[in-house]
């Protein structure tokens, strides 16, 4: 079992592994670390695992959080796409398991295809660390922050939906570290599909949403993943807000997605 691995590090933060061979190779308890450390992991130049082989990976880090759909997600383009994830549209900040009964700890996502980046068909992933967000913030920002909460609802579709009431400032469950959870809304012209609707209590809602939007995309706070075909990631679900961008009809971007308790 490989230990040691070089990491380089990634801007403003985040880690690449770069390798060859066996992705399950890895020592599962460095990589947990990593994530911790770090954020978000990309493995990049490894063997493709089949769907079997790539749950079997996941199950090595902990429980796998089992949707009605099985444990594996493909986001993937669907015609007849009852939820904006699954369209080529932009996809707004949010965490994942929103509605789950428990919020999952580690995102694992797999890429089986990418678009092109060099014809900038765009699809990247956009990580926002909230706690070095929090850090930044001025103690009237935090003041402000720490007494809102928000209601999230929207229609139950397949596994997703429903309602909740989630404080905007909360606990990483492992570092102790203070965190933002905060989805946002949708556009409605840009993802017109399943909307979610947002109230807040603690302060109002288009205050918020001003103060708050520009800064889960300043680049001071994000790492914004450009995908490659055979690329993994693992992304720390409780310190990370994640959004995606809009990518040309027609490129081929498939991930597959597994979440870890």
């Amino acid at each position: 079992m490989k230990t040691e691995q070089k990491i380089t590090a990634l801007a403003p933060f985040g880690a690449l592994v770069a390798g060859g061979g066996a992705v399950t190779e890895l020592d599962i308890g460095w990589l947990q670390k990593a994530v911790l450390e770090h954020r978000v992991v990309v493995l990049r130049g490894f063997e493709a695992l089949d769907r079997g082989d790539f749950e079997a990976f996941a199950a090595r880090f902990g429980a796998i959080l089992r949707w009605n759909f099985g444990a594996v997600l493909d986001v993937v383009v669907d015609g007849d796409a009852k939820n904006y994830l699954f369209t080529s549209g932009s996809v707004p900040h949010h965490w994942d398991g929103a509605f789950a009964e428990k919020v999952p700890f580690l995102q694992i996502f797999q890429c089986l295809a990418a678009p092109n980046s060099s014809q900038n068909q765009g699809g990247e992933t956009v990580f926002c660390d909230t706690t070095r967000l929090w850090n930044a913030a001025s103690p009237q920002q935090q003041a402000r922050w720490n007494a809102v909460e928000i209601t999230y609802h929207t229609e139950k579709i397949a596994h997703y939906g429903g309602e909740i009431c989630a404080d905007l400032v909360s606990r990483h469950p492992i570092s102790g570290q203070t965190t933002l959870r905060f989805a946002e809304p949708p556009d409605a012209q840009t993802a017109p599909l399943n909307p979610l609707f947002l109230e807040a209590d603690g302060a109002p809602l288009d205050e918020l949403l001003r103060e708050l939007q520009p800064l889960l995309y300043s680049p001071q706070f994000c790492y914004v993943h450009d995908w490659h075909d055979g690329d993994f990631i693992l992304a720390d679900n409780h310190a990370l807000l994640h959004a995606r961008r809009a990518f040309s009809p027609g490129a081929k971007r498939h991930l597959q997605r597994i979440h870890i308790q």
